[in-house]
This record gives C-alpha cells, sequence and structure tokens, in this order.
C-alpha cells in the first residue's frame, strides 16, 4: 500500500512497485469516483476495495481511511507512506494539474479536473493537499509505528531520491502481499 498526499507520487510509485513485482495496480480513486465525480458509497467502495485486494499479490495507491477504515492496511504486508515536504506536494500538484487542465485528461470515468474544482473551490485540491498533509504529519507516525508493532512492514520516504533508491532494490520476492 502506498500512502502519501495529494502531489506526494503515490500513482508513480505505485505503478512503478506493481510493474517490477509483477502484480495488479489498483488505484482507490478510480474505485471511488464516478462519472460526474460521484463518490462510491462506503459499502459499495468496499466491497470495489475487497474485489481488488482478493489476490495473492498487488499495489494500492491511495488512503480513503474515513471510507473503508483499515481493509487495505489489514491485508498489506507493507505501507509505503511518501512523506515529501509540502512544497514538493505543491509544486507536483501544480505541474499536473495544469498538464491534465491543459491536455484535457480523462482521469477516471469520464471525469476531467477543471480550475474550479482544483483551486477555486472550498474542497480545492490545494487546500486538500495542505490539511491532509498536516493530519498526516500529525497521526500517521503513532499509526504506522502501531503497525510496525504488529508485524506491518511500513517504508517511510521523505525525498525523490529515497523513494528512487527503494524502488530500485524491489523485486519479486514470493511475499504474498505488498
Amino acid at each position: 500500500m502506498v500512502k502519501g498526499a495529494s502531489g506526494s507520487g503515490k500513482t508513480t510509485v505505485a505503478r512503478e512497485l506493481a510493474r517490477r513485482l509483477s502484480v495488479p495496480y489498483v488505484e482507490l480513486d478510480a474505485l471511488c469516483h464516478g462519472p460526474d465525480w460521484a463518490e462510491a458509497s462506503d459499502e459499495e467502495f468496499s466491497a470495489r476495495v475487497e474485489a481488488a485486494t482478493a489476490g495473492d499479490g498487488w499495489v494500492v495507491d491511495g488512503n480513503y481511511e474515513r471510507k473503508i477504515g483499515d481493509l487495505v492496511v489489514e491485508r498489506a504486508g507493507t505501507i509505503v507512506w511518501l512523506d515529501m515536504p509540502l512544497r514538493v506536494d505543491l509544486a507536483r500538484l501544480w505541474r499536473r494539474t495544469t498538464e491534465r487542465i491543459r491536455d484535457d485528461i480523462e482521469l477516471w470515468n469520464g471525469n476531467r479536473e477543471t480550475w474550479r474544482n482544483a483551486v477555486w473551490t472550498r474542497d480545492s485540491l490545494f487546500a486538500w493537499t495542505i490539511r491532509s498533509h498536516r493530519k498526516h504529519r500529525r497521526e500517521w507516525p503513532e499509526r504506522f509505528r502501531e503497525l510496525e508493532r504488529g508485524g506491518k512492514r511500513v517504508v517511510r520516504l521523505r525525498s525523490a531520491e529515497e523513494a528512487e533508491r527503494w524502488l530500485a532494490e524491489q523485486t519479486p520476492t514470493g511475499e504474498s502481499e505488498r
């Protein structure tokens, strides 16, 4: 499971990790958002996530604890936290959002980013990133220590260089889940 704030590199790292391990890549955003940005109910979303993580190996990209609790965390053998500096997250988010809007890129189920939903609403992507970054830094260290005490492997990566070095070391090992 790859976790982090928007712009931290979750999708990039998760896709590459899944490729290196030859397992399916699961993007929680794609399972949550229907047409016109309609969110699946908690029950429907949980069922989709359960189905997507039912196999022997997979890499999940996303957070969504408010909707699905510890469903993915409990199934994952390794949790990767991309804990980049906020300035890095925001710069990447700006670049990604600008490209998506400029190139009219479809994300999931016909959805596209707009300047309105990225910047100009109360729940804008940028405001969300700032809030979630602070919340993760405050809450996740203790949560991940608990998971480690329970036998989970937690990897905290704080720079693009650390992420690249860690990814370069990842190969199929016979573990049943990531």
